[in-house]
C-alpha cells in the first residue's frame, strides 16, 4: 500500500474512527484500525463486536492495499503530524508514515485475524443533524448507569411513520423527546433499545450541516446504524423489555406553574450549595412566588424567592437538585412549565416559548419528588 493524504483529514478520520476502540479490548486484535486503499479513497474502520465505525477520505493511491495497525497509537501520531501532506506505505510487516521531516514506523497487525464488520442495514429515514442532536441530548438525561440492568442504560426509540420518540428512565426520572423526520416508508414502524452511551458519543461527533440517516431492517432487528457526512456507525441493539412508563404521565395536572427557566436553574445552583450530599431542595409554590430552600436549622441554610405564575393550590415539593438541573438544562425554551398533582407523585416539566403560551410537548421530563422533613 502506498498512499498520499491530507494530514488534517487523516487526523480527523482516524480520531473519529478510533474513538470506539475500548481502552481494554476483549481481544488484542480489536485494538487495531483497519485501512483499505483503493480507487482514490482511503477507508478506515474499527469494530469491537458490538459497535463499528467506518470512515473514508480522499487519497492519492499509488498502490492499493490494506493494513491493520494499533488504532490509538495511530491517532496520537496523526494528530501531531507537522506537514500538510502525509505518506503511508507498507512493506513486509511494517507501515511507514512520513510527514515533512518526521517518519514513523508501525508494526502491522495480522489483518486475516480481524473480524468482519457487520453489514450496514438499509436506510429507514433521515432528519437534519441539529434536530437529531437535540433529541439525543434531551433523551439521554435520564439514562441509567446501572450496567447490571442493560435495558435502563438504553434509549427506547419508537418510530411510527414520520414520528420518532426517544425515551429513557433510571426509575427516578424519565426523559422523552420527539421529532418528525422523513421516513423511507411512511407505513414503517418499529421500536429499538439503543445504548445511551453510544447515542451520546454519536451526537458529539456529528456534522451539524449534514443530514442524519438511521439504518435498520426488520429482517435483522439486532443491529442499527447511523450515517452522517460519509461516516457510518453501527451498534448491536439491547435485547430486553423496556419498563411500561407511559402510565407515569398524568392525564390532568391540577397544579401548574410557569417560571423563567434560566432564573430557576441559577437559583437551584445557589440554594443547593448548602444541601448535603443526596439531600433535597424544597420548592414552596404559593401565590405568585416559589420559594427554594435547603439546609437544616442547626447547620447552613439557604432561601431564594422567584416569581412564578401559579395556577392551582399551594404546594410544597422537594427534588434532588442535580436531577432537577439536568432536566431543566435539556429544555430549549426560555420558560418552563411545572405540572404537579401532589407532593409525592411524579412532576412533569415542559418548555414553552412565552410565559403565557402553550407548553411544548416535544420534550417531556418527569421527576419523582423526594420525601423531606418540615
Amino acid at each position: 500500500m502506498k498512499v498520499e493524504v491530507n494530514s488534517s483529514a487523516l487526523s480527523d478520520a482516524v480520531a473519529w474512527t478510533t474513538r470506539i476502540i475500548p481502552s481494554r479490548p476483549a481481544s488484542p486484535i480489536l485494538a487495531g484500525i483497519r485501512m483499505e486503499a483503493s480507487d482514490g479513497t482511503l477507508k478506515l474502520s474499527a469494530f469491537d463486536y458490538e459497535v463499528s465505525a467506518r470512515n473514508h477520505i480522499e487519497a492519492g493511491i499509488d498502490e492499493s492495499g490494506t493494513a491493520l495497525v494499533l488504532g490509538k497509537l495511530l491517532a496520537d501520531i496523526t494528530k501531531s503530524l507537522p506537514s500538510e501532506k502525509t505518506y503511508l506505505s507498507t512493506e513486509g510487516s511494517k507501515m511507514t508514515i512520513t510527514s515533512g521531516k518526521s517518519t514513523f514506523s508501525l508494526q502491522l497487525m495480522p489483518d486475516s485475524e480481524y473480524p468482519d464488520l457487520p453489514a450496514v442495514p438499509e436506510p429507514m429515514g433521515q432528519v437534519d443533524a441539529e434536530t437529531f442532536i437535540q433529541s439525543i441530548s434531551q433523551s439521554i438525561v435520564a439514562v441509567s448507569r446501572e450496567e447490571s440492568r442493560p435495558v435502563l442504560t438504553s434509549v427506547k426509540t419508537e418510530i411510527t411513520g414520520d414520528k420518532v420518540v426517544m425515551t429513557a428512565t433510571d426509575r427516578f426520572r424519565l426523559s422523552r423527546s420527539s421529532f418528525t423526520w422523513t421516513p423511507r416508508d411512511a407505513d414503517f414502524s418499529t421500536s429499538m433499545l439503543i445504548r445511551g452511551s453510544l447515542l451520546r458519543d454519536i451526537a458529539r461527533s456529528l456534522d451539524e450541516h449534514q443530514n442524519v440517516t438511521m439504518d435498520y431492517e426488520a429482517d435483522n432487528p439486532t443491529i442499527m446504524g447511523v450515517e452522517n457526512a460519509g461516516k457510518i456507525s453501527t451498534t448491536q441493539l439491547i435485547d430486553g423489555e423496556f419498563p411500561a412508563v407511559d402510565r407515569l404521565f398524568s392525564d390532568e395536572y391540577p397544579i401548574q406553574a410557569v417560571i423563567a427557566r434560566q432564573d430557576l436553574i441559577d437559583a437551584i445552583k445557589r440554594v443547593a450549595l448548602v444541601a448535603e450530599r443526596n439531600a433535597p431542595i424544597r420548592m414552596v409554590f404559593s401565590g405568585n412566588e416559589v420559594t427554594l430552600s435547603a439546609g437544616t436549622a442547626d447547620e447552613a441554610q439557604a432561601h431564594e424567592v422567584l416569581q412564578a405564575d401559579l395556577d392551582g393550590e399551594d404546594i410544597t415539593v422537594a427534588f434532588n437538585p442535580n436531577y432537577l438541573i439536568d432536566g431543566l438544562g435539556a429544555i430549549a425554551e426560555p420558560f418552563v412549565r411545572i405540572k404537579m398533582t401532589s407532593a409525592v407523585k411524579a412532576v412533569e416539566f415542559n418548555g414553552q416559548q412565552e410565559q403565557d403560551s402553550e407548553e411544548s410537548m416535544d420534550y417531556r421530563y418527569l421527576l419523582v419528588p423526594m420525601r423531606f422533613n418540615n
